[in-house]
């Protein structure tokens, strides 16, 4: 919390500084490494007013700070009380202990609040070193953003007392968004080099019509889709990654190495991916990429159950709610597509996840929020893991499919309205290792088949070179396997908010 209170004041303080205008920025958002193309000289701040009211940024000497500041309020039907710690912080998303309704804080609804630095220098004919480095944390409690302890924190509350906790990638770090080093050209592409993206986040960033939102996005605050099955795969710590750019076509390749003792989630993970932008009639732009992924022994943090009843649902006293780490191999095939013509945006998305016993089934280890975990541990530090949720003792693998359609239309050159529609679909793949599969239909055990549906509508309101004003509302609700062991199966959360982007 000091460190990020004393980098926020740091901002301040350079907002109130003159910036010299020898330096150059980079990308605006930290999703992806730039391009090396010499990019216009930005318009450098002179004082607090002119960083607060104009599009100015803070630059030095080709250094860039950037950043933004989401914070709103809002009400659950079917909530839990807002977590300093989480990333998302409130429960916009309907979860297993979402209980009562309630109105309270609603930080990051559109976008992970974030500060961080980053850079591009050219070296020599049109290749450029790219940096970047951020951070999200919450604009309320001014902690780094640390899902994994969020989980860890409501081990051993009842589940009807535990607060918006959700597992992430953001785990407590002061890099826990991006922190690269690489080299781009537009001749050659980019190479970057240690905590990045993945692929499939950026894909989610650019292919969601919501762009990853927690208060909108069940993509965005579950984090599934971009972790090619589990959220702490959104990032990986130590990774090499290139993208290259020929004509309309594109491509890029991501490989993870290094283990947990690299705060990785994983034992490794590789990914590629090929897509265009094709024109169509008149001025529209058919965007369309596709995604594979490959990570093993995938860490999925959640709070072990307490004592369900037959059709699934906990029952009293909600205990003992132990850190569970889940250990899986998971396969993942993304198909995404994005449609642009003037003011429209037309938005669709695919991807499947098959689920699988890990290579490397694991007896302890250290998670990516610095917290010891081990099996069958529950006496000495409440903590446990499940190297067989899959594929053994009678299970199957576990096939999940996630799909959204969406669209945002411009208004106004500074008005939005944003719609979309998601849905999930889990296949049964419950068994027992006498008898073998056993398919089912109900809530009564987590491998049975289920859906999970939300529809989410939200305004825009850009009235300000740096500022927006949001409105928007997000109905989820579970169904079949993927309500097991939930207090309630949906949520309507509404949200305000306001964003403050430098």
């Amino acid at each position: 919390m000091q460190s990020t209170a004393f980098f926020a004041v740091a901002i301040i303080a350079a907002g109130m500084a003159s910036c010299g205008p020898e330096a150059s920025a980079a990308d605006a958002a930290p999703t992806a490494a730039s391009t090396a193309t010499a990019a216009s000289t930005p318009k450098p701040c002179t004082d607090g007013w002119d960083f607060v009211a104009t599009d100015c940024q803070l630059t030095w000497r080709g250094i860039t700070v950037y950043g933004a500041i989401d914070a709103g309020f809002g009400w659950q039907s079917h909530g839990a009380p807002w977590d300093p710690r989480s990333a998302v912080g409130a429960s916009y998303l309907i979860q297993k202990q979402n209980n009562s309704p309630l109105w309270g804080p609603a930080p990051n609804a559109l976008t992970n609040s974030f500060i961080g630095i980053k850079g591009t220098e050219p070296i020599g004919g049109n290749v450029s070193v790219v940096f970047a480095l951020d951070a999200g944390f919450d604009p309320y409690s001014l902690r780094f953003s640390n899902g994994p302890g969020s989980v860890a924190a409501n081990a051993g509350i009842p589940q009807n007392f535990a607060t918006a906790y959700s597992d992430s990638s953001r785990a407590g770090q002061w890099f826990n968004g991006q922190g690269y080093v690489g080299l781009s050209s537009p001749t050659y592409g980019t190479l970057t080099v240690f905590r990045q993206n993945s692929l499939t986040l950026d894909a989610v960033f650019d292919y969601d019509p919501f762009g990853a939102s927690y208060g909108f996005s069940p993509i965005g605050f579950q984090g599934i889709t971009c972790g090619g099955g589990n959220t702490q795969n959104c990032r990986n710590s130590t990774s090499l990654k290139y993208r290259i750019k020929v004509g309309q076509f594109r491509a890029a390749a991501l490989w993870q190495f290094g283990g947990y003792a690299e705060n990785n989630a994983s034992n490794g993970a590789y990914q590629f991916q090929a897509g265009a932008d094709i024109p169509t009639w008149g001025s529209g732009v058919l965007s369309v990429d596709a995604i594979y992924s490959f990570v093993r022994d995938s860490v999925s943090l959640s709070l072990g159950p307490g004592t369900n009843d037959a059709s699934g649902a906990p029952i009293p006293p909600f205990l003992p709610q132990a850190l569970t780490a889940q250990i899986s191999n998971n396969e993942a095939v993304m198909l995404v597509a994005k449609y642009t013509d003037g003011p429209l945006k037309a938005y669709a998305g695919y991807e499947h996840i098959r689920y699988m016993a890990p290579s490397n089934p694991q007896t302890g280890f250290t998670d990516i929020a610095g917290d010891f975990v081990c099996l069958n541990c529950q006496a000495f530090n409440n903590t446990t893991i499940n190297n067989t949720a899959f594929g053994v003792n009678g299970l199957g693998n576990r096939n999940l499919q996630v799909m959204w359609v969406g669209a945002k239309y411009a208004v106004t050159e500074n008005l939005d309205v944003i719609g979309a529609y998601y849905h999930y679909i889990q296949n049964s793949f419950f068994g027992t290792a006498a008898g073998g599969p056993a398919p089912c239909f109900g809530r009564e055990h987590a491998q049975c088949a289920g859906t999970f549906d939300a529809i989410s509508a939200a305004v825009d309101w850009r009235f300000a070179p740096k500022w927006d004003l949001y409105s928007g509302i997000m109905f989820t609700q579970v169904n079949g396997g993927l309500a097991f062991g939930f207090l309630q199966r949906n949520n309507i959360a509404p949200t305000v908010g306001l964003r403050f982007r430098f």
